[in-house]
């Protein structure tokens, strides 16, 4: 799999750019804040509709311009296939697969798969569990793009859940006490707290059915990505380690000390632990207005030998660790498929020393594609030294092969 080529008009500092793209190595070269992340940034919209620098669309669009248009052309196993996608921030994004529109964005997800690591990857090893929980979900969507659907279900169910506990609070607490609640004139007190409860436990079989789903899936990613880990980290290191995770569970009982110890439950147990769980943690979501146990809590356990990396790794480690989960994914990735996903690797080398970089250039070097940003040439491995872009204030050039 490899793009061929990527067209942008009106994305980020580029009015319009149009790239070549080949198989084999491209870097692009270019100071800070030139645009040369912009591009690469761009490939990976194309294959996960989000950006790996801002959590929002708006920044994405060129300041003054109502849209960013993104096109690029794939090709596997010889058959080319382009990809359209319009930018628009306040309204819905549009797709086009070839010449065709498509019902959802997301139903382009899966024509090309990338696997990108950039600084930003830190916080997989350094910060808050959800930067942990969305690299575990943007796998399992590069995967099979039909987790993408229920992550969208998801976070729909839990925003109603949300809404709920905070607007029938009240009703809710007085199922659970003796406390009465101010009664509302003309309305039924037991009726109310009746309908209270009933709505609560919809939307718990529903997250309990949609969560019960995800969780298994990612307990079978983590069981899967555990030894290409394990693997990656030590290739990158040079022999340190051994790079583990384990999945945190919000589940309360004995099913959460199982997931802890590696075990994958059944869908069906975890759906009965999901339900098991919000019974006993009511009261504490009904005073907080919070949606305490499920998918959306949970966290990775990331050690090296016998102590988190979190806190306890230092900074070429934590990036060891970070680049060994991206280059873990990659292999994932390559033997689901049968082929290589597009590496992309966006201002590492200048992060790493030269150690780590010759050991990531002879595992990266045999990929089909791999675009590489840097701010210095020298910084990336001879090894490495493919076709070369030079970018400066948005114009893209061809500087050597």
């Amino acid at each position: 799999m490899h793009v061929r080529f990527l067209t942008l008009a009106d994305f980020r500092s580029y009015p319009s750019a149009e790239v070549s793209l080949e198989p084999g190595i491209t870097t692009f070269v270019g100071r800070n804040g030139q645009g040369k992340t912009n591009l690469v940034e761009a490939v990976g919209y194309l294959a996960t509709l989000s950006s790996h620098r801002v959590a929002q669309d708006a920044p994405l669009v060129r300041a003054g311009a109502e849209r960013a248009i993104i096109r690029g052309a794939v090709v596997r196993e010889g058959r080319e296939t382009q990809i359209e996608l319009e930018i628009t921030p306040g309204r819905a994004n549009r797709a086009r697969l070839g010449k065709s529109p498509v019902a959802r964005p997301r139903d382009v997800l899966g024509t090309v798969r990338t696997v990108l690591f950039a600084p930003e990857d830190l916080a997989l090893i350094k910060g808050d569990p959800g930067e942990r929980r969305r690299f575990v979900d943007d796998l399992l969507v590069a995967r099979q793009p039909r987790w993408a659907g229920v992550r969208a279900d998801l976070d729909k169910i839990l925003k109603q859940r949300a809404a709920l506990l905070k607007s029938a609070a009240p009703q809710l607490r007085a199922a659970g006490s003796r406390r009465r609640p101010r009664p509302i004139p003309g309305v039924d007190e037991v009726a109310q707290r009746e309908a209270a409860l009933h709505t609560l436990e919809v939307w718990n079989a529903q997250l309990a059915m949609v969560g019960s789903q995800l969780l298994y899936a990612r307990l079978r990613l983590l069981r899967d990505l555990g030894p290409d880990l394990a693997t990656a980290y030590e290739q990158v290191s040079g022999g340190e380690g051994p790079a583990r995770l384990r999945y945190r569970s919000t589940l309360t009982g004995p099913i959460a000390e199982r997931i802890a110890e590696g075990e994958v439950p059944t869908v069906e147990e975890l759906h009965e632990g999901l339900l098991t769980s919000f019974a006993e943690v009511r009261d504490q979501e009904v005073e907080r207005a919070v949606n305490l146990v499920g998918p959306h809590r949970d966290d990775l356990v990331l050690t090296l030998g016998d102590l988190p990396a979190k806190g306890y790794a230092s900074h070429g480690e934590s990036w060891s660790f970070a680049l060994g989960l991206r280059l873990a994914a990659y292999e994932l990735l390559r033997r689901d498929l049968g082929e290589d996903p597009v590496l992309i690797l966006d201002d590492v080398f200048a992060e790493l020393d030269e150690g780590r970089r010759e050991r990531l250039a002879a595992l990266v070097g045999n990929c089909e594609q791999v675009l590489i940003t840097a701010a210095v040439a020298d910084d990336v491995p001879l090894a490495l030294r493919g076709r070369t872009y030079a970018v400066e204030l948005g114009a893209v050039r061809v500087q050597s092969s």
